[in-house]
């Protein structure tokens, strides 16, 4: 079986320094992995990486099999990355922001109605405009979006930031549920209690490099 994500002695260059210092991780499908470190070691690299949207300046990098120092851009689409900023329209409400990526997978109306309300982010406040939301409401809706595009690969950068308990222990749920359903997580957590009990493995990213 091929890994979902294999790494080996990866470098990749930001703004001048080695963000990654030949990084090395495989991932296999169906996998939560939790990448623990302090701020500034490489995790958000590594999962931008993950996503093709740095560039793999030496060593070998391949993501769901593809070639990342060949192709960046085709795996794009069956990776889902959530990021410190959400990657929102701001000026579109909920609905229109989920059904966007909705229509990109041909998921149904019946789908996103499920999803909207699995969120707690249905009925009138998914007529609400992003720029008039919480943070809680504009990581939820993000999440949202996530889910509806069926990503084969989730990198989640801090996905419980500015939600509530409740709201956490349903990110979990999901986390688990999309596992189960064959799809492989990656997530840089600072709140390692909570991450290490959702993640079937951790790793430590120190200096640019990934320590099991």
């Amino acid at each position: 079986m091929s890994s979902v994500i294999d790494f080996r002695d990866a470098v990749v260059v930001f703004n001048g320094f080695p963000a990654l210092a030949e990084a090395s991780i495989e991932v296999q499908r169906g996998e939560i992995v939790l990448l623990q470190g302090p701020n500034g070691a490489g995790k958000t690299t590594l999962l931008r990486a993950c996503a093709g949207l740095l560039p793999i300046v030496r060593g070998e990098a391949r993501v769901l099999g593809v070639d990342l120092s060949v192709d960046r851009q085709s795996v794009r689409p069956r990776v889902g990355l959530l990021g410190h900023a959400n990657g929102l329209f701001a000026d579109l409400t909920i609905s229109e922001n989920v059904l966007f990526w909705a229509q990109m997978v041909s998921a149904s109306e019946a789908e996103v109605a499920s999803i909207l309300q699995r969120f707690g982010i249905d009925g009138k406040l998914a007529q609400q405009k992003v720029m008039q939301l919480s943070a809680g409401q504009k990581r939820r809706c993000a999440l949202a979006c996530l889910v509806v595009r069926r990503a084969e690969l989730w990198l989640l950068d801090e996905p419980h930031a500015g939600l509530d308990a409740t709201a956490r222990d349903e990110i979990d749920a999901i986390i688990r549920e999309a596992c189960t359903a064959g799809a492989t997580v990656l997530i840089a957590s600072h709140e390692l209690e909570r991450a290490r009990g959702l993640a079937t493995r951790s790793v430590s990213v120190i200096a640019g490099r990934v320590v099991s």
